[in-house]
C-alpha cells in the first residue's frame, strides 16, 4: 500500500555509514528546460557551478521512495540526493547546516520543493546527516560544485577519456587494445581514470542503471596505468545504441562505441 503521508522510514539505517555523493563530470545533456508546476513557470539555470544561496531546507522520504525523480531516476530516501527548482539536472552541491556547521555533498536529480519558499529538498539520509531530520527544516547554505575542479582537487590523477558524440548512429568506432583476449563484439566505454577508486565508483553507478555486464579494465598509456569503465560485450550496434539511450536518459553521459575483432 502506498504511503499517504510523507515521513521517515520504519527501518532507521545508520546514515553515518552512507558516503556523500561523489561529483562526477557530466558528459550528456542537462535537464534545464523551462517548465510549469502549480500554475507557476520556472526557468532553470544552464550552469549551477557558481550557485550559492542561503535559505530553508526541507526533506522528503517514504511517500516518494521508489518513485521517478524529474531526472528519470528512482528516488532512494537513503541516497545522497536532493530536489531543487532551478538547478540543472544533474548538479552537485555542498549543503551546510548553518546551525551546526555540518556539511554534505548531494546530487540534485529532482525538482521541488514547490509548496513553500524553501530552497532545497534533501533526501531523508541527507537531512539526517545534517542533523535536522527530526526538526523537519534547517537554515542552510547551498553551494554549487564544479565536478572537474572537485576531482582535480581531491583526485589529482583524475582523467576522463570518453567524449560525447553527436548521435548514437555516428558513434566513433575505435580499436580496442587487446586486453580482453578471446572476446569479440561491441563494447561501450563510459570513462577512463588514472585512479582505480574513481573507476569503481562509476562502475557501481552504471550497475544500478543497466543490466549489461559492467567492468573495469587496465591499460598502459604514456607510462601510466589507466582504468577504463566499459559495458559489454553487446551483440549488435542496435543493442549498443539502446544502451546508449538508456544511459542518456539516466544522465550518465554518452559513451563511445568500441569494437573487438
Amino acid at each position: 500500500m502506498r504511503t499517504v503521508h510523507d515521513g521517515p522510514p520504519s527501518y532507521m539505517q545508520d546514515v553515518s555509514q552512507i558516503p556523500d555523493a561523489v561529483p562526477v563530470p557530466h558528459t550528456g545533456r542537462y535537464k534545464a528546460s523551462p517548465y510549469n508546476v502549480l500554475g507557476r513557470d520556472y526557468n532553470p539555470m544552464q550552469d549551477g557551478r557558481d550557485y550559492r544561496e542561503e535559505g530553508t531546507a526541507s526533506w522528503y522520504g517514504t511517500k516518494f521512495h521508489g518513485q521517478n525523480t524529474a531526472n528519470g531516476e528512482l528516488y532512494d530516501l537513503y541516497g545522497m540526493t536532493a530536489a531543487h527548482k532551478t538547478l540543472p539536472l544533474p548538479t552537485y552541491v555542498q549543503v551546510t547546516n548553518l546551525a551546526n556547521n555540518r556539511k554534505i555533498i548531494v546530487r540534485v536529480n529532482d525538482r521541488g520543493p514547490f509548496y513553500s519558499d524553501r530552497i532545497i529538498d534533501l533526501s531523508y539520509a541527507a537531512a539526517k546527516k545534517l542533523g535536522y531530520a527530526d526538526q523537519g527544516t534547517a537554515h542552510v547554505l547551498v553551494e554549487g560544485i564544479d565536478p572537474v575542479a572537485w576531482q582535480q582537487q581531491n583526485n589529482p590523477s583524475y582523467l576522463v577519456q570518453a567524449q560525447p558524440v553527436a548521435a548514437p548512429q555516428r558513434a566513433e568506432i575505435i580499436p580496442l587494445e587487446p586486453i580482453e583476449t578471446g572476446h569479440t563484439g561491441y563494447y561501450l566505454q563510459v570513462g577512463a581514470f588514472s585512479n582505480a577508486q574513481s573507476a569503481e565508483q562509476l562502475r557501481q553507478r552504471l550497475r544500478s542503471v543497466v543490466s549489461a555486464n559492467v567492468f573495469v579494465s587496465e591499460f598502459q598509456q604514456d607510462a601510466r596505468t589507466l582504468h577504463r569503465v566499459r559495458l559489454g560485450p553487446v551483440s549488435s550496434q542496435d543493442e549498443a545504441r539502446r544502451l546508449m539511450e538508456t544511459l542518456r536518459l539516466a544522465n550518465m553521459g554518452t559513451p563511445t562505441l568500441v569494437t573487438v575483432n
